[in-house]
């Protein structure tokens, strides 16, 4: 089919009414039609709601795979008398003279002549790296899969030094050693003596190398006679650890598709125990608890693996290892006494099997597609190190625009310009705080991105303009297939470029099938699409291509679908033999494939202006590294309770992997959920880092203020808490963007409880609790017609109910607390020894709170005198913070005299007076309120220090014995300046 001729039917209600039906619907049947009027046909078949299965691998249907479990099952029978083939020639050792590197060939057994090269080193920081490649071989193994995750080369050590033994190498530092093992391969990192991370201990490392492709081996002997033949099988001597057959070397079959596998195996395995952590998490994205649940050993929860390959798995299963949206293969491994981690760098299919040998060990099998070894171990030895560790590696998430924390209303679909119009005016009417409208697919004219339907979006400027006249924002989706039409600048600019992903036999474009019917889609693998890509965003035309001169700055981005999902392609994606720039299979960059899409959509929307803002693009597949580039979300899920609670469990998951600022579709993508859950999914949504309402186009309309009574009311409470709580998020967003901190702090926005508490066994297993930043425990409800709920402290310390400042005091030794709970009720806790900086005046959007005064809650701890806490502003949408433009205070609590307070502002980090600083202090924005939780006595007086005059304060005493709440009104205290409020008693 011609790219000029071939188009699909525009997708309209009008003219094909069914055509708007669930995903689920049209994925399964582009899958076994490419002609249109047959694929028209197919999406108009009613089915029920169901992830299809089929359409997915599992282990078992996947050659390598099968391979690497079978592997698996052959040492497990052979026991102790199973031993790794893989060797390290001791006198092919070379250590650099100048820095802690080391390199040496590795042999197998199996086959003397092929050559791999092993390279272990040790960064400044003590993470170490291992990477082991083939030499020589007859091709070239991806090797760059690194170079797109890490945000820079990492620096090697220049004090540690590795020595070579008769046995072993190994460097040391501190507590620290490593040690490489020369017969067999193993790689262990040592704390104190103790084993935290053993590579190869169990004796599953296997590289397949590349080779030839050969007859089956035969020896024919002839008898009497030339016709008369015996054919006598030779044996295979590598049986007992590859197995005896040939399984899906040179070719694949998987439903109706063949995988041309040209380049052959090219798989590799590698076992990864931690033989004293017996609890691990990560490995992002899989609708699990955050604790992983066991793959295989006794009795285990799941009997797949883990699957790590980017998928469009509509309708997931709320508990599944299946692939969904994205991969991240970073995996911490977590104890009482220590946590590490291990970040593999591969960039194809890979699977993970997970046991545990007893209760305080785990060993994990890691089954790779293609790639090299490269693995990062982190030595952590707290969970806070590891997080700083995987972030120098990756990179933070950085500080995203203010208003993108405010709240998303989004639908598949806003259908036209006037219908955007009336869900903002339906928002202000019932006073409903909202920061940005979404537009899906519908927008664009037969699903060419960036092209308006100008029938049903006649003044996208206009309607943009309206939007953000009240500071508000719209966000387009921008999907990566382009329509093959001969009126689709984008596409014919791209084709004659040459920019298009190729098919296997590496000439031509790619042709398959998504919501613009015929497609093909841009390979950003070829440096030649990056400004090219960033151009189409500009808002003038020079004259150097096409470009989006119907769009402003209060448009942001939508990327979808870029796993990538082709309708009509195996597993609903592209297929493993495509080409790609530089030669590369598909197969062997599929999982970074998303983020290269994210990361120049993300570019181009931060350089479409002068000078720069801060974008925000969304993306659905990731990778590690991701977080530089923006938001993400958990995918289609579904309305129901399970599929409520797992979000939070993959938004926990998500976040301590570097993908912080994620969440979860409220209220579930597919479905009408009864009004209860609606509540609740909003209370959850309203401390997801991310928070955007979304929903189906064949779902009943549920935007806030459709609800009757008392729903819509609970809902706009919730709303309002979230801006409230906005200083809080944003200065939470702020450390975690933040790098080189000279404390070291936990650069996570919503914290696991282990990550608060690492050496609680109690909490190591808890993800239906969580802290936002270190002041505020959640503890939300996911469950119909709860009226009680428990909320665990696991400290000796005081935490104060956020509504009606009830004290809970907490134990050393861990305690639980039931709470009745009405579906009203949001049981939220402020931590005592924090200060919650609030601003508490009712606004339509985030940028109209910019100058509003502020409230202190502090919270002070079981002493009665201690509080601290952060306060960050900025203007809160460019890069001015960058050259020092930016109001960061501390605030503390501290006692005075023998039974008095003094509270104090005071200035941190390197604030250089710049405009927006000036700009608040010109507008007098001050802090109009501090309500201080925790006071053991009524104060004599209450006053600014260096002023005469009392303040305006009330007390209310505690019930019993319990301490009170001091309210000080009006303390007229800049928040710009330092100052000290003494309060005597």
């Amino acid at each position: 089919m011609g790219r000029d001729t071939v188009t699909s039917p525009r997708r309209t209600s009008a003219l094909f009414p069914d055509l708007h039906k669930r995903r689920a619907r049209r994925r399964a049947r582009h899958a076994h039609h490419r002609a249109s009027g047959t694929l028209l046909l197919a999406l108009l078949t009613d089915e029920a709601n169901a992830v299809k299965a089929n359409d997915f691998k599992t282990c078992d249907k996947s050659g390598f795979c099968r391979r690497g479990r079978a592997l698996s099952s052959r040492a497990k029978e052979a026991g102790s008398s199973w031993r790794s083939p893989y060797s390290v020639d001791s006198s092919s050792i070379s250590i650099s003279p100048e820095q802690a590197a080391a390199t040496a060939l590795v042999k197998s057994a199996l086959y003397p002549d092929i050559n791999f090269e092993l390279d272990v080193r040790v960064h400044d920081d003590g993470v170490v790296r291992v990477r082991m490649d083939e030499k020589d071989g007859l091709r070239k193994r991806y090797d760059e899969a690194a170079s797109w995750a890490l945000v820079s080369e990492p620096a090697i050590s220049k004090d540690v030094q590795w020595v070579a033994g008769k046995k072993d190498l190994k460097a040391t530092y501190g507590d620290v050693s490593v040690v490489v093992g020369y017969a067999p391969l193993t790689v262990t990192l040592l704390r104190n003596g103790k084993q935290q991370i053993v590579l190869n201990g169990e004796g599953l490392l296997h590289m397949e190398h590349f080779r030839t492709q050969a007859a089956k081996e035969e020896e024919d002997v002839k008898a009497d006679g030339d016709e008369a033949q015996t054919v006598v099988e030779v044996e295979n001597p590598r049986a007992w650890f590859e197995g005896a057959e040939e399984d899906a070397f040179w070719e694949e079959k998987f439903n109706t598709w063949t995988d041309s596998k040209p380049k052959g195996p090219e798989s590799f395995s590698i076992d990864i125990t931690f033989p004293n952590h017996g609890t691990v998490y990560g490995i992002p994205q899989h609708a699990t608890h955050l604790a992983l649940p066991s793959t295989t050993g006794e009795e285990p929860t799941f009997t797949d693996p883990y699957r790590l390959y980017n998928a469009d798995v509509f309708e997931y299963l709320a508990s599944s290892t299946m692939s969904l949206y994205g991969s991240i293969p970073f995996m911490q491994a977590h104890s009482a006494q220590s946590t590490v981690g291990v970040f593999n760098a591969v960039a194809s299919e890979t699977w993970i099997d997970l046991f545990h040998p007893s209760d305080k060990s785990t060993n994990t099998h890691w089954i790779s597609e293609s790639g090299i070894i490269d693995i990062f171990l982190l030595p952590g030895p707290t969970p806070a190190d590891i997080f700083a560790q995987y972030t120098r590696l990756t990179g933070t998430a950085p500080l995203p625009a203010q208003w993108s924390l405010g709240y998303h209303q989004c639908r598949w679909n806003y259908v036209s310009s006037d219908d955007i119009r009336s869900v903002q005016r339906r928002f202000d009417e019932e006073d409903l705080p909202v920061d940005v409208f979404w537009l899906d697919i519908e927008y664009a004219d037969e699903h060419k991105y960036f092209m308006w339907d100008e029938k049903l979006f006649p003044d996208p400027v206009e309607m943009t303009n309206d939007v953000a006249a009240l500071g508000r924002h719209m966000v387009v989706i921008v999907d990566p297939h382009l329509k093959r039409s001969s009126n689709y600048p984008v596409y014919q600019e791209a084709s004659e470029r040459e920019l298009l992903a190729m098919p296997p036999s590496g000439e031509g474009e790619y042709e398959g099938w998504c919501w613009s019917g015929s497609s093909s889609w841009i390979d950003f693998f070829n440096p030649a699409s990056w400004d090219w890509w960033k151009g189409l965003f500009k808002f003038d035309n020079k004259g150097e291509g096409w470009s989006w001169t119907q769009s402003t700055d209060a448009i942001h981005i939508w990327n979808d679908m870029n796993e990538p999902a082709i309708f009509n392609g195996p597993e609903i994606s592209m297929p493993r033999d495509n080409i790609h720039y530089g030669g590369w299979e598909h197969r062997d960059v599929h999982n970074i494939n998303g983020m290269l899409f994210h990361n120049l959509s993300s570019q181009a929307v931060k350089e479409r202006t002068t000078p720069n803002k801060r974008p925000f693009v969304l993306t659905r597949s990731f990778y590690a590294g991701s977080q530089r580039f923006g938001a993400m979300w958990t995918g289609d899920n579904l309305g129901t309770w399970d599929h409520m609670t797992v979000g939070l469990q993959m938004v926990l998951a998500n976040g301590i992997s570097g993908m912080t600022f994620s969440g979860s579709d409220v209220g579930g993508f597919f479905g009408n959920p009864e009004p209860d859950m609606l509540v609740r999914w909003y209370q959850l949504g309203a401390f997801n880092p991310f928070f955007r309402a979304h929903a189906h186009l064949d779902t009943k309309r549920r935007e806030p203020y459709l609800l009757d009574e008392p729903y819509k009311g609970m809902i706009k409470d919730i709303l309002r808490l979230r801006y409230t709580m906005m200083p809080l998020w944003y200065t939470t967003f702020w450390e975690a963007s933040r790098t080189g901190m000279p404390i070291l702090r936990l650069t996570r926005l919503i914290r696991p409880q282990y990550a608060m508490f690492p050496k609680d066994t109690a909490g190591f297993s808890m993800d239906d609790q969580f802290y936002v930043g270190s002041t505020l425990l959640v503890k939300p409800v996911t469950q119909k017609d709860v009226t009680e709920t428990t909320v665990y402290l696991a400290e000796d310390q005081v935490y104060y109910d956020y509504f009606t400042n009830q004290p809970y005091h907490g134990s050393s030794k861990g305690k639980t607390f039931t709470i009745p709970v009405e579906l009203s009720t949001i049981p939220i806790y402020i931590r005592g020894g924090t200060i919650l900086p609030l601003r508490e005046r009712p606004r339509r959007s985030a940028p109209l709170m910019a100058y509003d005064p502020f409230t202190l809650r502090v919270a002070l701890d079981k002493s009665g005198y201690s509080a601290s806490g952060e306060l960050y502003l900025d203007d809160g949408e460019g890069y001015s913070y960058e050259q020092g433009d930016y109001v960061w205070r501390q605030f503390t609590a501290e006692k005075h005299g023998k039974k008095g307070l003094k509270l104090s502002s005071t200035a941190v980090g390197n604030s250089r007076g710049g405009a927006h600083e000036k700009e608040l202090e010109q507008r007098g924005v001050r802090v109009e309120k501090v309500v201080v939780l925790g006071v053991g006595v009524k104060p004599k007086s209450v006053k600014v220090e260096g002023e005469s005059e009392e303040l305006v304060w009330a007390f209310e005493a505690g019930k019993g014995k319990e301490p009170g709440v001091l309210t000080i009104k009006d303390p007229r205290v800049l928040v710009t300046r330092d100052w000290k409020i003494v309060v005597e008693a």
